[in-house]
């Protein structure tokens, strides 16, 4: 394989949004080129949602939302791997540019706003791949839905994904989609998890196949919004839960001189607001249904950390950027019980 540190530079050396997508277009090419020459993934088995899970490390949403190099990326070693955010129709996005890199803070600010070739064309690119790890997709509203409507989009995501996917994911905690974070409310947040899984269980008995649901919540909620949101995971029988997305805080980047670009923060500075949530949700949930930690994981012992304050299983997307696909292997060490 490549050493990682011989292309970071020519990487960092574009835009941001133009290396992403060289990044994809790598790892598609590498599958069948330089990737096979990996070692093959340690083995540390751990049953979550009912699923099996290879190891506890996961790739976080966004990396890859059409699904475009997920052979490649399941040479890296992960456990499982999370596709979208998708949406019902293609959109574009928010307009270029709309990814930043500090690499001083190791962070990442975004404003993509849902980008995506849609769900039709999601499910025609899986049904292509070779790779039959666990795989989750993750389904959003599109950005013209009025908040009102916005239930119709997931159930419509929900429908399409549900055969390919091993769990779905409900992203209701973008900061890039405009009013999409009030799904967190109280009764906004019952009536959109009541019609997911009252579909769901149609599903289930139509295609004979259970696929769970796990709903990911942002790092900006105090406590009693985190108490209210583990009460409605609990009420529905929601299958887990993933904390967190990226904060609209700028906490530890305050000095970059990008620090006022809007969208969500990502990366390193995330670390200790996203594992604050885990901790609560933790306390709150009192085990009754798994979290799976994101936010801020840049080294096996901040994956570790996630599992003692309260995880299950860890996912992974900025800190690739900074310290490539060695990160993996070193997750899957740090969280091998």
């Amino acid at each position: 394989m490549i050493p990682y540190a011989l292309i970071r530079p020519l990487l960092f050396s574009l835009d941001a949004e133009r290396a992403h997508e060289l990044t994809l277009k790598l790892l598609a090419i590498g599958d069948s080129l330089w990737l096979h020459n990996l070692p093959p993934e340690k083995t540390a088995p751990v049953e979550v949602m009912g699923l099996h899970f290879p190891n506890r490390v996961g790739l976080a949403a966004g990396l890859d939302k059409n699904g475009t190099a997920l052979d490649g990326l399941s040479r890296l070693g992960f456990g499982f791997l999370e596709v979208g955010t998708v949406t019902p129709r293609p959109q574009p996005g928010n307009p270029k540019p709309r990814l930043f890199r500090l690499p001083e803070q190791q962070a990442i600010i975004n404003r993509m706003g849902f980008n995506n070739a849609g769900i039709d064309a999601l499910r025609e690119r899986l049904a292509q791949v070779r790779y039959r790890g666990i795989l989750g997709i993750n389904i959003g509203k599109n950005f013209d839905t009025p908040i009102e409507q916005a239930v119709d989009d997931y159930l419509i995501c929900l429908d399409k994904a549900y055969l390919p996917a091993s769990y779905i994911t409900v992203n209701i905690s973008s900061p890039n989609t405009k009013n999409l974070r009030q799904l967190q409310g109280a009764s906004e947040l019952d009536a959109l998890l009541a019609a997911l899984k009252s579909r769901q269980t149609t599903l289930s008995d139509q295609h004979g196949k259970y696929v769970p649901l796990a709903l990911k919540i942002a790092p900006d909620l105090d406590e009693s919004q985190i108490v209210n949101i583990a009460d409605v995971l609990r009420r529905h029988r929601i299958d887990a839960v993933i904390a967190t997305n990226t904060t609209l805080g700028r906490e530890g980047v305050e000095t970059s001189p990008l620090a006022n670009e809007a969208g969500g923060l990502s990366g390193s500075p995330l670390f200790e607001k996203s594992t604050a949530v885990i901790r609560s949700l933790a306390h709150a949930l009192g085990g009754e249904l798994p979290i799976i930690a994101a936010g801020g994981i840049t080294s096996g012992e901040r994956a570790r950390a996630k599992l003692d304050a309260g995880a299950a299983l860890v996912q992974i997307y900025s800190g690739l950027i900074y310290s490539g696909p060695q990160l993996v292997a070193e997750c899957i060490e740090a969280t091998h019980t």
